[in-house]
């Protein structure tokens, strides 16, 4: 067992109920992206309340606590805060039924349907812990509540805010995620862990007419349905099958009347690859194609494209995950596996690429046991609610204490460890 945890697993046994109310609060009010005043009130106030240095409003509603505990490493331990734009179906009593605007102005359901809510539970959890046990370690932990991950720019603009100008240079940069796996399990692996995601907004033009003239138009509708068509076979045929990528299209809009061809289309799109070249060539076959399919239909100008969201590869450092990997092995004992990269993608790399630290990003399982051990039987995994899905709900025992103790372990690596100990 950690020693670190070990010191403190009466603590955390009392503590539990108090996060699990936490948890069920932040679950039930999930406020979107850059958009998270309550969440960092919370937050901030528990900091606060707990003797640390607390500085709020970093990049938007962003806050930085840092607690000082004498000579040592800083260790920098984040949590992103915001939800999605979706409506909840778990049918838990404590399920969201918030709305809010989005940046478009528009209404729409809001829920933590990506484990944000636990992933601040957690780090609230260390925060008092590691405030209460100062005899156990040494150092300076400086945790940080992000805002804007699910739109790709709350690590940016905390950076951009002065972060490293404002706060301690980290030795080295934690995070977790809770997702779809056996609750009670803790997967990492060294190198690239998460893939790098973009997302585009592309606007076709056409020339707007009435459904019974087609010949007086230049038909977007049928410029957007083709392009959709013709993106798909970047993956299929332009990338190597040795290279892992996907692209999505996840929005077509056009038009508001049966007979009415309108003026534009737009397209929303999402594509994922593991390898910097990949994505390049990628985002290149994306304006290739989409330039000449509105020539092929004589659009009357070219098409706009516009960057939602840009997120970098994952890739953990390898001495970092070495030493996290045999300190969660000690830990957790078979619980504790290598994992496989996935096709999601973070902004967390953000603060360790502009720092020139090392960092290090696990995995936490949320899955009840015996419904992942069933799927896995049945060999139906991919049936099982996942991030982003309205039905995703990770169970609460036993994940609330094994993403605690993880990020509690990961930090005892480098703050645990007192003068003469081996």
């Amino acid at each position: 067992m950690s020693k670190l945890v070990g010191t403190m697993a009466s603590a955390i046994d009392i503590l539990l109920p108090d996060l699990e109310a936490i948890y069920k609060d932040l679950h039930a009010h999930p406020e979107l992206s850059m958009q998270e005043v309550r969440t960092a009130q919370i937050a901030a106030d528990h900091a606060q309340k707990f003797g640390y240095e607390v500085t709020r409003n970093v990049g938007g509603t962003g806050v930085v606590a840092v607690l000082r505990n004498g000579d040592g490493p800083t260790v920098m331990l984040r949590a992103d805060m915001d939800a999605l734009p979706m409506a909840e179906a778990t049918g838990l009593p404590y399920a969201s039924t918030v709305t809010a605007r989005d940046e478009d102005g528009v209404e729409v359901g809001v829920a933590h349907s990506c484990g944000h809510d636990l992933h601040v539970t957690w780090l609230m959890g260390v925060v008092r812990l590691m405030a209460e046990h100062r005899d156990a370690w040494r150092g300076t932990l400086m945790a940080v509540f992000q805002p804007g991950e699910e739109v790709g720019r709350g690590a940016r603009s905390m950076i951009d805010d002065g972060m490293m100008t404002r706060f301690p240079k980290p030795d080295v940069i934690l995070g977790q995620h809770v997702m779809v796996g056996m609750a009670g399990t803790v997967s990492y692996r060294s190198g690239t862990i998460l893939s790098a995601g973009d997302s585009l907004k592309v606007r076709l033009f056409g020339r707007g007419s009435h459904g019974s003239q087609p010949q007086t138009s230049v038909d977007p509708v049928i410029m957007a349905a083709s392009t959709t068509l013709r993106l798909q076979t970047i993956v299929s045929r332009e990338i190597s099958p040795r290279d892992s990528a996907v692209l999505t299209i996840g929005a077509l809009q056009a038009g508001t009347k049966e007979n009415i061809i309108p003026d534009d289309a737009t397209l929303k799109l999402n594509m994922r690859t593991f390898d910097d070249d990949v994505r390049e060539y990628m985002l290149g076959a994306i304006r290739r194609i989409c330039c000449a399919e509105c020539a092929a239909s004589n659009a009357p100008r070219e098409p706009e494209f516009t960057t939602l969201s840009s997120y970098p590869l994952t890739i953990n450092d390898e001495a970092t995950i070495e030493r996290l990997g045999a300190a969660f092995k000690s830990h957790f004992g078979e619980r504790a596996y290598e994992a496989q990269p996935a096709a999601a993608s973070e902004d967390f790399s953000v603060f360790g690429r502009e720092w020139g630290v090392p960092y290090a990003f696990w995995f936490v399982g949320g899955t009840d046991p015996d419904q992942f051990k069933s799927a896995l039987a049945a060999k139906k995994l991919n049936e099982i609610p996942s991030n982003h899905s309205p039905k995703f709900a990770p169970v609460l025992s036993p994940t609330l204490r094994t993403g605690l103790e993880a990020m509690l372990c990961a930090a005892g690596e480098w703050l645990g460890k007192l003068d003469g100990d081996e």
